[in-house]
């Protein structure tokens, strides 16, 4: 893939470094046909490899690949904990509602086929009173199925 090609995917991808101007690693010096410092999944392993292979210490790795310490020790457990797919950051946010718990969703869903023609709110106001769970009425809907 071109340099350009890889960069363009990179950038969709969300994968691109913030600071590829502070990468000075040596690969990224002396080989910046292979080693570009643009991609970040390519300098978190570079930074890995330089301390572990290497023997860089931890802060001169991140230094040289334009990470802090801090940042090197969380590149390092992520890698340690998943491989190559913890070197992609991770979304940021929550991963759902968080009350929607499996006993949420089973007595709304009971309550939706006692009462099908219930509105998202009614129904909500209903999961309120009987288990003190508040849900916004389109949590409730999306929840459903769009149903509500």
């Amino acid at each position: 893939m071109a340099a350009s090609g890889r960069y363009r995917a990179l950038e969709q991808a969300g994968l691109l470094h913030s600071a590829p101007e502070a990468v000075v690693g040596e690969p990224f010096r002396s080989h910046p046909e292979f080693f570009a410092s643009f991609d970040k999944v390519q300098v978190k392993y570079e930074m890995l490899r330089a301390h572990v292979v290497d023997g860089e210490s931890a802060t001169a790795a991140a230094g040289s690949h334009g990470y802090s310490r801090a940042s090197f020790y969380l590149v390092q457990a992520a890698f340690e904990r998943s491989g190559m797919v913890g070197l992609l950051d991770e979304r940021p946010g929550r991963r759902g509602p968080v009350k929607l718990s499996a006993g949420v969703l089973a007595f709304l869903q009971a309550r939706h086929r006692e009462r099908p023609g219930a509105s998202g709110a009614e129904l909500a106001s209903e999961l309120e009173a009987a288990l003190g769970v508040r849900l916004h009425r389109r949590t409730v809907e999306k929840a459903l199925g769009g149903r509500g």
